[in-house]
C-alpha cells in the first residue's frame, strides 16, 4: 500500500503515444493526464518515454533520466514540443534546516535535490539540442 495515489490511466482520446496505458505515481500526475488527455490543444501525450542521461554528482556515474511526460502542444499556428517533469514545490528549491528537522532528513533531501538538479540541466541540453522546452510543474501549476 502506497499513501500516494497510483495507478493506470486509460486514455479516452486518440492522442497518448505510448506502448501500454501510463501509470501515474501521484494524484498531480493522474490529474495532468487528464488535462493532456481532454485539452482540445494538445496534440500528442507520453509519459516517461525520453530517457536523458546525465552523471550524477553523488557518485560521479552516468544514470538514466526518465522525464514523467513528453507534449506537444499547439500554440497559435505551431506546435511546440516539451519535456514535463512533475514535482512538489519543496523538491525543486534548495532544502532548508529549519525548525526540528532530523539531519537524517535534511541529508536525504540534500542529496535529491543535488540529483534532481543534475537531471535537470541534462533534460535542458537534450532539450535544446531537439528543439523541445524543459518544463518543471509544480503544485503551482496543477491546482
Amino acid at each position: 500500500y502506497s499513501k500516494y495515489k497510483q495507478g493506470i490511466y486509460r486514455p479516452t482520446n486518440n492522442k497518448f503515444k505510448g506502448v501500454s496505458n501510463p501509470t501515474y505515481r501521484s494524484s498531480w500526475e493522474l490529474k495532468f493526464f487528464r488535462w493532456c488527455d481532454h485539452n482540445p490543444n494538445v496534440v500528442e501525450w507520453s509519459s516517461e518515454s525520453v530517457v536523458v542521461p546525465y552523471t550524477s554528482p553523488l557518485d560521479g556515474r552516468a544514470h538514466r533520466y526518465f522525464v514523467d511526460n513528453v507534449v506537444k502542444i499547439k500554440e497559435g499556428d505551431k506546435v511546440s514540443k516539451y519535456l514535463i517533469e512533475i514535482k512538489p514545490k519543496k523538491q525543486t528549491v534548495k532544502p532548508t534546516s529549519h525548525g526540528n528537522k532530523k539531519k537524517s532528513t535534511i541529508l536525504y533531501e540534500s542529496m535529491e535535490y543535488v540529483r534532481n538538479v543534475a537531471k535537470w540541466e541534462a533534460a535542458k541540453k537534450w532539450c535544446a539540442s531537439r528543439g523541445y522546452k524543459f518544463q518543471i510543474l509544480t503544485e503551482d501549476h496543477l491546482f
